[in-house]
């Protein structure tokens, strides 16, 4: 039998921004935005909960996340009908594989040992009345 976990976390989705650069003094420091630290802190929390005693995987995993993002409130109700229906698609910020950036880092040691272990991912963004996405990750049989 193969080990996996799933997660929700719920709210908007957020993607990882680039790092930034502030000039300390004669050096350059680098630092991740507040907001995408937050939102990787979130993420490691619902991991960390989701696996409980568990130790992070060893083997090759694969990565299926599920993001919904909100429809904008400023869409009509024939066009928040369309984004519902899957006939409208969110193809706009946070861009899908951002998103999958931030959880990939953020499931380090948690999940799996490194991301580079992820093998196989699936994602699929669309629209929704609220804002989340869902994780699962299994191990890949060989």
């Amino acid at each position: 039998m193969t080990f996996q976990v799933t997660f929700t976390v719920e709210g908007p989705p957020v993607g990882k921004s680039r790092p930034k650069f502030a000039r300390r003094g004669n050096f350059v420091s680098t630092y991740t935005p507040t907001k995408t630290r937050d939102y990787e802190t979130l993420i490691a929390e619902a991991a960390r909960q989701a696996m409980g005693s568990s130790e992070p995987l060893k083997t090759p995993v694969a990565a299926y996340i599920y993001i919904t993002v909100p429809i904008p409130q400023s869409y009509s109700k024939k066009r928040r009908d369309a984004c519902l229906g899957g006939f409208e698609l969110p193809c706009k910020t946070p861009d899908c594989d951002n998103i999958l950036k931030a959880y990939f880092d953020a499931m380090n040691g948690i999940v799996y040992e490194d991301d580079s272990q992820i093998v196989s991912i699936h994602a699929t963004k669309r629209y929704g009345l609220v804002g989340m996405v869902e994780v699962l990750v299994k191990e890949e049989p060989l």
